[in-house]
């Protein structure tokens, strides 16, 4: 992709790799670059270094924007601690994270702000999603809740609703799932072209021997979870870059130490704040006993009126190292590092249309196995032993509601109808959509079995009026709903029909002929005399419309009207 004239957002643009990726990109005249970062002060301060590195160019060429992007807007600019301690917006903020993905939720997304206030051509995303969502410590946070499950089985005072509220919020596969969600619908909507986004392996690109660990524990399961949750990112990238409507997508993940941004002599900082001097004399020595006091006796030490002051590397996100800690981690045979300017020119290329060799999605398209010559040759052996039992035995092989979802159920029952009133595609044209739903009623009226399958399976029964159904003890539309009443819209029962109900209204079998009728039209679109192996759907395919072959119709809506066909093969 040309990058001249286009405008570009950097997620985590202040960070070591993004501003590398600023710099980069520069050499290729882009028309805008937004550089995000979580604070202010840092977005601010890397807009201000790029202005002067290219003074040359307009002041709207660098635009800042900060705030985090895993949160609602309102809430972008607050610590995490005091979401989730706050219950209303702790409350906000679980229902952003787990409830079902619709308009309120995606718009109000600090992620969907960003993207659809600047509608980036290109999206570059430096944040190291996976230490933000992994370094949230379930397993603390699990400990938590069950102390004060504890407390609340003895009788004692206890926490416990908030504390399960916070477990809930700090959950990693649903954030990690929304994120993407909220990402994939924000680019489709905002047109933009291309995502790359910088990985990691979570250990620098050692094993489970890595011996820098965040406790005693080796390995840490906090640093397992960051890899964790970067792998599954990573798989979740693959198939966002096989939805059809997506953005090119790409991941870069570099498996080192990044380094470095800056070297100096200052005040060493742990969490933003000067670490304070303490010291304790010889004299003050106290025996090791039975018992050790963990918070110590005060008496012991004394503060001293300095902070800690040292030469040190800062390698941006992974944080500042003295010249020794550096230099353990990037010997040879341990993390080892790589520049961030070689991970800037990685990501450039790939915009560009190179091929690095190091592009996650890309390896993981080469690498997987994907649907072979022998499956295919087979599939007409299943097939044919299918056909072959249904004939022999009688019994119809429909749906049993056990794939999903249950609008294919919905669909192959309601094409075995057209099957068994009419026998082919060409009747069903003929037919009127008036005959077709009486004349289906009458069938589930006096044919049990079929009846009696459709309802035990979940599939609810819309009968020709609209307002009346047959149903069993399970409907499996409307889901997931616990309250033991739902009020009824009309446009309520039409998304229920569309979603997993047999529909016998007269206007859906006219829907089913309209699909016949541009099937039809699809195979006279085909050029007469061509025998190329260039279309897939011929008039053999659908068996010159002498038969209604439920799963291959299936199949077509998914594909036309569902826009769910696969992309690779």
């Amino acid at each position: 992709m040309d990058i001249q004239g286009k405008s570009i957002v950097v997620l985590g643009g202040w960070g070591l790799v993004g501003s590398a990726v600023c710099r980069k990109l520069m050499e290729y005249e882009p028309r805008q670059i937004v550089v995000t970062s979580l604070r202010e002060h840092e977005a601010r301060e890397a807009v201000a270094k790029l202005r002067e590195e290219y003074p040359d160019v307009g002041p709207d060429r660098f635009v800042p924007w900060w705030g985090n992007i895993f949160v609602r807007s309102e809430f972008k600019d607050l610590p995490r601690e005091e979401i989730l301690t706050d219950p209303e917006k702790r409350s906000l903020y679980i229902h952003d994270v787990l409830d079902e993905l619709g308009d309120d939720i995606l718009k109000a997304s600090a992620l969907y702000e960003v993207i659809s206030r600047f509608q980036p051509d290109i999206l570059v995303d430096c944040v190291n999603s996976a230490t933000g969502i992994a370094y949230q410590n379930v397993f603390q946070v699990a400990r938590e809740v069950m102390r004060e499950m504890d407390a609340a089985r003895k009788g004692e005072e206890h926490n416990l609703e908030d504390t399960v509220e916070s477990l809930l919020g700090t959950l990693y596969v649903p954030q990690l799932i929304r994120h993407i969600q909220i990402i994939y619908n924000a680019m489709v909507e905002a047109g933009t072209k291309t995502y790359v986004k910088i990985g990691t392996s979570g250990t620098g690109g050692m094993g489970l021997n890595i011996p820098y660990t965040h406790s005693e524990e080796r390995p840490s399961r906090v640093l397992l979870s960051k890899s964790a949750v970067a792998g599954a990112h990573s798989l979740l990238l693959f198939l966002m870059g096989r939805t059809p409507d997506a953005p090119m997508v790409k991941e870069i993940k570099p498996t080192g130490a990044i380094a470095w941004k800056s070297i100096g002599v200052d005040q060493i900082k742990r969490h933003g704040r000067p670490i304070p001097l303490f010291d304790a004399p010889v004299e003050n020595a106290r025996p090791v006993s039975e018992c050790l006091s963990l918070s110590g006796d005060a008496g012991m030490w004394k503060a001293r009126e300095a902070t800690l002051r040292s030469v040190f590397i800062d390698t941006g996100e992974n944080g500042t190292f003295s010249r020794g800690e550096f230099e353990a981690i990037t010997t040879a045979g341990q993390m080892e590092f790589v520049t961030p300017e070689e991970v800037a020119e990685d990501v450039v290329r790939e915009i560009r249309g190179g091929n690095t060799g190091h592009d996650i999605v890309n390896a993981l398209d080469n690498a997987v196995l994907e649907p072979t010559y022998r499956a295919g040759f087979m599939l007409h052996t299943a097939l044919g032993q299918l056909d072959k039992l249904e004939r022999e035995t009688g019994e119809d092989s429909v749906a049993f509601e056990l794939l999903g979802p249950p609008r294919l159920s919905k669909l192959l029952y309601e094409a075995y109808l057209l099957k068994r009133l009419r026998g082919s595609m060409l009747a069903v044209r003929d037919s009127s959509a008036e005959d077709l739903s009486r004349e289906a009623l009458d069938f589930l009226s006096r044919e049990e079995k079929t009846r009696s399958n459709i309802l035990s399976i979940g599939i609810a029964v819309l009968l020709p009026d609209g307002t009346s159904m047959l149903r069993g003890p399970v409907m499996k539309i409307p889901p997931g709903h616990e309250m033991e009443q739902i009020d009824v819209t009309p446009g309520m029962v039409d998304k229920w029909a569309h979603d997993g109900w047999v529909d016998l209204r007269v206007s859906n079998f006219a829907r089913w002929k309209s699909r016949i009728e541009a099937i039809m039209a699809e195979v006279d679109e085909i050029p007469e005399g061509d025998t190329s192996s260039r279309f897939i759907r011929s008039r053999e395919y659908w068996e010159n419309f002498r038969t209604v072959n439920i799963g291959k119709l299936a199949g077509w809506i998914f594909d036309r009207e569902e826009h769910g066909a696969r992309m690779k093969s």
